[in-house]
């Protein structure tokens, strides 16, 4: 109760000078008032106006019409602590009741009366009560409730005392305004029966929750997907709207793999790939995928989480995951399933050519040509220092190969360079241009790098020749450099040891496959930048091409273009390219190279090829005007064709 309260009823039952009491104070003083004049029973009323008892202030202690009953309460042998004596009570002109031999047995008599009442109440309400744990007990033994037999049967006599404690304490509590406090005992008889519930009915609680976490599952659209991995899928339904979607498959991990719907790079309406439609349809990094996924998807809200097991959930709810396949780069998913394997191929020597002469005025696929064929399945280098032309050498050799070979598939990737040129490329060259510009992170070279090699691999798989043009070899070892976890060795220039692995990885992918399908590789190599590190790279990837055309730059500083280093520049097992007696013509002009200087040798081929109209025509004239040598060399180089 209120200090307000209990000042109205201190008033109510006579007492004055309450409004100066504390509320502590006054509690003791309604107390010491006794309980014949705070009991507000009609039959106590009268019991007390029977003994004509003048000094008792009956009639001011009856609470107003419709005030709750206050419940008897247990008196203690002893007075409270905070009890006043009578001394103070007198100075602060409090009105006691009488104590003497008349009214004592008055007193009793109310006392009795108003006892028995609350107490006829008290029991009326335990009956309600007990019969509300009768049902109870009931209900839970028709719902086939086991006996608790870990903690003993508990008797009514004993539930009845706890009863009537409690009530005695929410009694106490309601008169001082505290919080009303449980029975230890009870407390801890709830603490057992919560206990001894939690292994009740292992059938109907156990099992129920566990269909109700099953259905919860399976409205999430996976069949406890996130304990597997990610393995399985719900089935569509019928009357479900499914969308046509297609990608480049990035397999991140043996669990789970996402559709790159918008390119190589990860985009917000990609399309998450389980691991069990991964093993089902034989997918594997690069292959184009064509399917089906549920209209708007599942959620949309990303969640987050620690481990791997959270972290494929938290993915398969940010992106839409993938229901069905219906192709695998243009076929059928069982036929995909037996296909070769890219390592298991037997890789050759190119034998047949990739021819770049075009027009008589486009000059550089001519040279090219002459001095350092480019033939399928060829791992060439083109090393050129900054600013010698190698992005327009680059692009003349694309759209070349687009108009003498369209068979081939045309891939442009272009790592750590500058926007406008990734523009250029874009509306120059007829083929697929992989871009990832140096304002992206190192993570994203690498990433476009590694799902572009793997494309190219699974094209080469169905049979077909593929052309990847990168730009450059050294920036993409740079991304690796600061992307790849270090290995604690460090070569010179900073170069971490295991940063060298994955460019060598993409650069040894290009072969000539043996019963069809190659893969032509031509990279950009920088050098002369003043980089430690960009030697570095370049050292480690020098005797790994079978095929290098140098650029200078000093050819390009005088404007003469294209600046090839003609007597520089070379193919491997060129003879395997070329007629034995156009070979034999190209010996012989580059045994006159070697006794010119640089700008002569390219001054001379560039004049000869602006005077014929076609390589061949050019050879002709070589082969009348450049004098035939020796005889020992003619025989060493007929030797050699045969």
């Amino acid at each position: 109760m209120r200090l307000a309260e209990l000042q109205q009823l201190a008033s109510s039952m006579g007492l004055k000078g309450t409004s100066r009491l504390r509320k502590s104070e006054l509690v003791a003083a309604i107390r010491e008032a006794g309980p014949a004049s705070a009991a507000p029973t009609r039959a106590a009323r009268k019991a007390a106006s029977a003994t004509k008892a003048p000094a008792q202030p009956t009639a001011s202690a009856q609470p107003a019409e419709g005030e709750e009953q206050p419940r008897p309460r247990r008196r203690r042998a002893t007075a409270p602590a905070a009890a006043p004596k009578h001394e103070d009570l007198a100075s602060l002109e409090l009105d006691l009741p009488a104590r003497s031999q008349e009214q004592a047995p008055a007193r009793g008599r109310a006392e009795r009366v108003a006892h028995d009442e609350v107490v006829s109440g008290f029991e009326a309400r335990e009956a309600g009560r007990e019969g509300s744990r009768r049902s109870r007990r009931r209900a839970q033994a028709a719902a086939g409730a086991p006996e608790r037999q870990q903690r003993g049967p508990v008797n009514d006599s004993a539930e009845d005392h706890l009863d009537a404690k409690a009530a005695l304490m929410r009694d106490l509590a309601d008169a001082t305004g505290t919080a009303a406090v449980e029975p230890a005992e009870r407390r801890r008889t709830n603490g057992n029966e919560a206990r001894g519930n939690q292994g009740w009915d292992e059938e109907e609680g156990r099992g129920g929750r566990r269909r109700r976490g099953r259905k919860r599952r399976e409205r999430e659209g996976g069949q406890n997907e996130q304990r597997q991995g990610g393995q399985n899928e719900r089935a569509p339904r019928e009357d479900e709207v499914l969308l046509p979607v297609a990608g480049i498959l990035d397999v991140a991990d043996a669990n789970h793999a996402y559709l790159r719907t918008s390119g190589y790079l990860p985009g917000a309406k990609d399309v998450y790939v389980s691991g069990q439609q991964i093993k089902d349809n034989g997918l594997r990094a690069g292959d184009a995928v064509t399917g089906w996924v549920r209209e708007g998807g599942e959620t949309a809200n990303p969640g987050g989480g620690r481990g791997n097991r959270r972290n494929n959930r938290a993915n398969r709810q940010k992106y839409n995951p993938l229901v069905s396949v219906e192709t695998v780069n243009g076929m059928d998913p069982e036929r995909a399933k037996r296909r070769p394997e890219f390592t298991k191929l037997v890789p050759l020597y190119p034998q047949e050519q990739l021819r770049l002469e075009t027009t008589p005025k486009a000059l550089t696929p001519r040279v090219i040509d002459l001095v350092s064929p480019i033939g399928k399945g060829q791992r060439g280098l083109i090393v050129s220092p900054p600013k010698a032309g190698k992005t327009i050498v680059l692009q003349q050799i694309a759209n070349a190969i687009a108009v003498n070979n369209p068979e081939a598939h045309l891939m442009v990737v272009l790592v750590d360079e500058r926007p406008e040129e990734v523009t250029d490329m874009q509306r120059t060259v007829k083929g697929e241009v992989i871009a990832s510009t140096f304002d992206r992170p190192a993570s994203d070279h690498t990433t476009v790098a590694e799902l572009a090699i793997e494309r190219a691999k699974r094209l080469v798989e169905l049979g077909q020749d593929v052309v990847v043009l990168l730009d450059s070899i050294t920036r993409l070892g740079r991304a690796y450099n600061l992307a790849a976890p270090a290995s604690g060795r460090i070569l010179s220039g900073g170069v971490d040891a295991s940063a060298l692995y994955p460019p060598k990885r993409f650069f040894g992918a290009a072969r000539n496959i043996e019963n069809g399908g190659s893969l032509t590789i031509l990279a950009t190599a920088l050098v002369e930048t003043g980089s430690k590190m960009d030697e570095v790279i370049f050292e480690e990837f020098k005797g790994t091409g079978n095929m290098e055309l140098r650029l200078s730059r000093q050819l390009a500083e005088k404007r003469i273009f294209p600046a090839v280093d003609v007597a520089a520049s070379s193919t491997r097992r060129e003879e395997l390219l070329i007629d034995p007696a156009q070979l034999k013509i190209m010996w012989r002009l580059r045994r006159l190279f070697s006794g010119l200087e640089q700008q002569q040798a390219l001054e001379l081929v560039l004049g000869k090829l602006k005077e014929t109209q076609s390589n061949a025509e050019f050879l002709m004239v070589i082969s009348k005007t450049t004098p035939q040598g020796t005889s020992l060399a003619d025989a060493d180089d007929e030797a050699t064709l045969a």
